[in-house]
């Protein structure tokens, strides 16, 4: 061994001490880094930033997904809204085609009355029938002789005696007022404007004319006035048969010499006339009133 390597054996060999003791020398590494307080406090921050952006992208996500599935449901909710109210309407109007007063109306429909009330549909499907109207009068003008007639079914704008007992009835009462009310405010606007157009103006019922000055002082109070004529039922006829009561009513008139150039009426008894040149316009009527008279049927 070497001289150099001897005093290497001796520097790392045990030595002793006085007493017989020996200490060994050892050396230990130990790793790691070192950094300043302000740099721990940067790096906290970024950190802390990171997880802040990583829940925000969290909740962001969910809330995305939550709103695309509500967006979804809401078109399959509204699709079956639809579907439900054409089927519905196709319904009541083969119902009325047959003049069923007291038809069996499908249980859906029922619940859907009050929502085609509620949800404005039926405001909805009144502006269009007025702006038909509106158009047919706008291009068509009465005759100077004033015997060019305008017939206007006044029956069903007036809100019937209601008397309820139960939750679901007054839904259905509340829903006959409500649709009674906007009927009422659509007839009177459409007198309105055809009587500013010159038109002489019929209004047809079917209640006996012994009711005529209840009825008169309905139209009145409601902003009805300066009509022509107002014709309502004799009291020998059966008040089942409006068709015929009707039908009557066109002869007196046409024998008088009137034209009939329109009728505007909800129900179809008033509107089966075969009267060519005659503009027949049929009203939007909701079917919850057919719901009450299932009820009380």
């Amino acid at each position: 061994m070497s001289a150099y390597g001897h005093q290497m054996e001796q520097m790392y060999s045990a030595r002793s001490l006085p007493g017989g003791s020996e200490v060994r020398s050892s050396f230990v590494l130990e790793s790691g880094f070192y950094i300043t307080s302000f740099a721990a406090t940067i790096l906290v921050a970024a950190l802390a930033a990171v997880g802040l952006l990583l829940i925000t992208l969290l909740i962001s996500l969910a809330m995305m997904l939550q709103s695309c599935q509500s967006s979804h449901g809401g078109v399959i909710e509204l699709t079956k809204i639809n579907y439900d109210y054409s089927y519905c309407k196709v319904y009541s109007l083969h119902a009325k085609l047959n003049n069923l007063k007291e038809h069996n109306l499908p249980n859906i429909c029922k619940e859907l009355a009050i929502q085609y009330i509620k949800g404005g549909q039926y405001t909805r499907d009144l502006g269009l029938t007025k702006s038909v109207i509106e158009d047919y009068f706008n291009d068509v003008r009465p005759s100077d002789d004033g015997l060019d007639v305008v017939l206007i079914d006044i029956d069903g704008i007036f809100p019937p005696n209601l008397h309820s007992s139960n939750l679901f009835q007054s839904s259905i009462n509340n829903c006959i007022l409500e649709a009674t009310n906007l009927k009422r405010l659509l007839v009177l606007r459409i007198y309105i404007n055809l009587k500013a157009g010159g038109w002489s103006i019929i209004l047809l019922s079917r209640e006996q004319g012994t009711h005529q000055n209840v009825t008169i002082n309905h139209l009145v109070s409601a902003g009805f006035r300066g009509w022509s004529t107002l014709m309502m039922r004799a009291e020998d006829e059966d008040s089942t048969k409006g068709s015929e009561c009707f039908s009557r009513q066109r002869n007196v008139i046409q024998k008088k010499g009137f034209r009939i150039q329109s009728i505007i009426s909800s129900q179809m008894d008033a509107l089966t006339v075969t009267d060519t040149g005659t503009r027949k316009f049929l009203l939007p009527d909701p079917i919850c009133d057919k719901s009450e008279q299932q009820r009380r049927a």
